[in-house]
């Protein structure tokens, strides 16, 4: 909002200058270009909704080998093993991967609109295989208010990835080009290439491909010491295209496959490192397919049609080692999941009042191959959703939202013999928001949602009718301003607190009920000459209702944490930062988790004219101090000192 307010003076400001000049004759004044500080990432302070969004420089800058490792840095979102896409996840504010299950189902990870992940595969992870450099953002939705128009069940929060198009890579321009990014790193002999080529014949048609080749030997943590099940190899690629047509192009249909496959001979079957079950050759693929169509006239604000089919494929194919015939270590898994979503945005204005309407309906069919420990069948739903934003009065805004969705699930007993259930729900939720003229705004939430049943649960009848319960409470300010301490300065913050609780549980053994709050904070500084500070913490309590009425510690708890980053910029040609990570003492029922500090030092370079015009060259040092640590829920120590390089140049 305050970037809004100086560009809307500055609009005002030449406005007048233009037309004094005008008057006195034909000559017009130019008021020239002001700069205003820029941080490394924006603090989403215009919305109540608490959401973090990394951009394409920030993905590149942050050189991450995982979707989980570039997602590190946002407050409440903490990493269980995620240095490796293998026996790694994402736990937002205490909900998704932890020790046992790869996912709770709590946390939505969504590519290109596309529901990705399993349910419960025990002792793999989420199998979210797939590499941080085939995206142009990634945008985290913590807790459950600005979840609905995606799905049920999310108290965690939502994942929101969405691949590169070739319109971004060409700044919109007609052309060809081709992108070609090398990294190396010393820490596990990693290397990467990545290579994109994008097309436009014309403002019409759009045409991308990228191929990304992602390779690590064994790591070693700070004592010098290899960390079990860290090598991988992990090929992907992308293709995609578009084209636009109709009165003002508005019209369009997209096309898009996703691919990454890993392949591991003789490693654990447990990739979390907690339990001996055997060895296995592991094969995985993880396949998306978006095809959508849009519709937005330029003259017509009422109409925002989008008609989207996803289609996501996870396929864990696994062999015992030495070969033997063990159900479990032979077990193969396979989830599918397909989905068609219809939804229309209309904005519209009546008197005084804005309004911002997005409603959709959604079926999505989800078939599960049958496997041991891991029961199959399929779940098809259907859903209806409605996000409605108001501003009645200046400066405060109203956001209803709501989702009915219902299930039909069907599958097989042990003993041979169908089982089939049916469950509906609804949930919703709203946010309210004011803002006052000088940039601070205050702002609140309630939501609730349910978590139908899922195909784990297949054998135990009284938890197929039987949804998981959630209400969240929440609230915070918010401050954002230019020319604060000087001319031209930027200064962003948010502050946000949640109560959450979790009833009639049916994902967590011994488990009735969870309660969890804490406090989430992002802030921002940045002055025109370059220098730039960014802080985000969490601080986080929670409890458990045990079945035989004990209560305790939440045992899935993250730990307190904060992370600040400052650094300069010297004009458009070079970035350096310091980044510092500090990890609070975590006890859990009698066990200390011990915390610690880790430093981390980034440059960016952007080489101007010449034959090495448009080369960018980052550099990096992760863990400078070689520190040895496991962060809280983690099962194997983090990567000790770790140098990575990387030269990008757009052709």
């Amino acid at each position: 909002m305050g970037s809004v307010s100086i560009v809307a003076a500055l609009v005002g400001s030449t406005a007048y200058a233009q037309d004094t000049a005008t008057a006195g004759g034909d000559d017009k004044e130019f008021l020239g270009t002001v700069d205003i500080g820029e941080s490394t990432r924006s603090v989403q302070t215009n919305t109540a909704t608490p959401k973090t969004v990394i951009n394409r420089e920030e993905i590149e800058e942050r050189q991450a080998s995982t979707i989980a490792e570039l997602l590190d840095s946002i407050p409440g979102v903490t990493l269980l093993n995620g240095s490796t896409p293998i026996g790694s996840g994402i736990n937002i504010r205490g909900f998704g991967a932890n020790g046992t299950y790869g996912t709770d189902q709590k946390v939505l990870v969504m590519v290109d609109g596309a529901t990705s992940g399993s349910e419960e595969l025990y002792r793999i992870g989420t199998q979210l295989f797939t590499d941080p450099l085939l995206y142009k953002q990634a945008e985290v939705i913590r807790g459950t208010v600005g979840s609905f128009e995606y799905g049920s069940g999310v108290i965690g929060g939502v994942v929101r990835l969405e691949t590169s198009d070739a319109s971004d890579i060409l700044k919109g321009k007609t052309g060809f080009a081709v992108n070609e990014s090398l990294t190396g790193q010393t820490n596990g002999d990693g290397f990467v290439t990545s290579t994109t080529a994008a097309f436009m014949p014309s403002e019409t048609i759009e045409l991308m491909g990228n191929y990304t080749y992602r390779q690590q030997e064994t790591l070693t943590d700070g004592h010098g010491d290899k960390i079990g099940n860290s090598a991988f190899k992990l090929p992907s690629f992308l293709v995609k295209g578009a084209v636009h047509f109709g009165a003002d192009n508005a019209h369009t249909i997209k096309v898009s496959y996703n691919q990454t496959t890993t392949s591991d001979r003789d490693v654990p079957y447990d990739s979390f490192g907690t339990t001996n079950f055997g060895n296995v050759d592991r094969d995985t693929k993880t396949r998306t397919v978006t095809a959508a169509y849009t519709y937005k006239p330029v003259d017509n604000d009422f109409v925002d049609l989008s008609l989207v089919y996803t289609y996501a494929d996870q396929q864990i194919d696994q062999q015992a080692v030495p070969a033997a015939d063990n159900a479990l270590l032979n077990a193969d898994q396979r989830y599918q999941t397909t989905k068609i979503t219809l939804k229309n945005a209309a904005l519209f204005t009546t008197g005084s009042v804005r309004h911002n309407l997005r409603a959709g309906l959604e079926y999505i069919h989800r078939d599960r191959k049958d496997a041991n420990s891991a029961p199959g069948g399929t779940d098809n739903r259907m859903a209806a959703f409605v996000v409605y934003e108001v501003t009645p009065l200046r400066g405060f805004t109203l956001s209803p939202a709501a989702r009915w969705e219902t299930q039909s699930i069907k599958g097989t007993l042990d003993n041979g013999s169908p089982a089939s259930y049916t469950n509906e729900a609804l949930m919703g939720g709203v946010s309210v928001r004011y803002e006052l003229p000088f940039g601070l705004a205050a702002f609140g939430s309630w939501a609730r949602t349910e978590s139908l049943p899922i195909l784990d649960d297949l054998q135990t009848p009284a938890y197929m009718t039987q949804s998981e319960k959630s209400r969240s409470w929440e609230g915070g300010l918010s401050f954002d301003r230019v020319s604060l301490l000087t001319q031209n300065d930027h200064l962003a913050i948010k502050v946000n607190y949640y109560d959450t609780k979790l009833t009639d549980n049916t994902s967590y053994s011994g488990v009735a009920e969870v309660y969890l709050d804490g406090f989430e904070i992002e802030a921002s500084y940045a002055v025109p000459s370059g220098i730039y500070v960014d802080f985000n913490g969490t601080i986080v309590h929670g409890t458990r209702l045990r079945t035989n009425g004990v209560i305790d510690d939440w045992t899935n708890l993250p730990a307190n944490n904060y992370q600040l980053a400052i650094g300069k910029r010297f004009g458009r040609v070079f970035d350096i930062r310091w980044e510092g990570v500090l990890a609070a003492d975590r006890e859990i029922n009698g066990t200390v988790h011990e915390g610690y500090n880790v430093h981390n030092l980034r440059a960016s370079w952007f080489l101007k004219g010449g034959t090495l015009d448009g080369l960018t060259v980052r550099v990096s040092a992760e863990n400078i101090f070689d520190k040895f640590y496991t962060p809280a829920l983690a099962t194997r120590p983090a990567a000790g000192r770790n140098f990575k390089l990387t030269l990008s140049k757009q052709f």
